[in-house]
């Protein structure tokens, strides 16, 4: 049974990671029933759903590497790289300052909203702009900062706040920024990983960690999300992101109604 409870929780990392809905609130929520995990093993989860978003990028990713002496490759990996030690900086600021993950549902719920809120107003105000792909140095300063916006705030998601503010900011092209919101988010999630699990391995924690439990929702987040990623940039190709704000606001709203009554703690 215990197992099975880690299939449930790489099936809602790997579906959830890339869809603006939040991974990090859904994974604290049903964690709230099956049971707390460690940072560790939260971390390294999104790992798996980063890795499917390697497979899917890798062509991308490489042509990127190999072409560098193409002007516009080399710009647009110079854009990675900032946005990547921005969040990589300030990761290491918000983790000397001792920032711990909110245990309760409440937060998650607000944030679930208002954020719903803000992605149907900000797509409206995108959508005013003329439509651009290009990459700005003032959009990857931005996203870098917006990863960790979305670390602090768990319900906020780091894929819908990096793309819409991406948007917002000059990339108004939908694809165009969630290809530079999850390129961004590769290395970053990877060097999380590492460092989790090197403080992990380095520490009398490590023997508790069940390793059996989080490859098997590693695993199966990699697979999730591979799934979920590829029917993502599929859709967005012609659709808004309209359906993932109102589920956003109908899902934290019936979770605030609920800690009102009383049904939830």
């Amino acid at each position: 049974m215990s197992y099975l409870n880690d299939v449930i929780l790489g099936i809602i990392e790997g579906v959830t990671e890339f869809l603006p809905i939040s991974s990090t609130g859904h994974l604290l929520l049903a964690q709230h029933w099956i049971g707390q995990r460690s940072d560790t093993y939260n971390i390294v989860i999104q790992a798996g759903a980063i890795l499917a978003v390697t497979l899917i990028y890798w062509k991308r990713i490489t042509d990127l590497l190999l072409g560098w002496n193409d002007p516009e490759n080399r710009d647009y990996l110079i854009k990675l790289t900032v946005a990547f030690l921005i969040t990589a900086v300030l990761g290491l600021v918000v983790k000397k300052l001792g920032f711990e993950l909110p245990e309760t549902i409440q937060p998650v719920a607000w944030a679930l909203v208002i954020g719903g809120i803000w992605m149907i107003v900000a797509e409206r105000a995108a959508e005013r702009l003329p439509d651009s792909a290009k990459i700005t140095m003032t959009v990857a300063v931005a996203v870098g900062i917006a990863q960790i916006v979305a670390g602090v705030f768990p319900g906020t998601s780091r894929s819908g706040t990096t793309i819409f503010v991406a948007m917002l900011l000059g990339t108004s092209n939908r694809a165009a920024a969630t290809e530079f919101a999850f390129l961004v988010g590769i290395p970053t999630m990877y060097a999380a990983s590492a460092y989790e699990i090197l403080k992990t391995l380095t520490s009398d924690t490590g023997v508790s960690e069940d390793w059996t439990a989080l490859g098997i929702a590693f695993v199966v987040s990699t697979i999730t999300a591979f799934v979920s990623v590829k029917w993502l940039l599929t859709y967005i190709q012609s659709n808004r992101f309209t359906a993932f704000a109102i589920y956003r606001i109908v899902f934290g709203g019936l979770l605030l109604a609920l800690l009102g009554m009383g049904v939830l703690a």
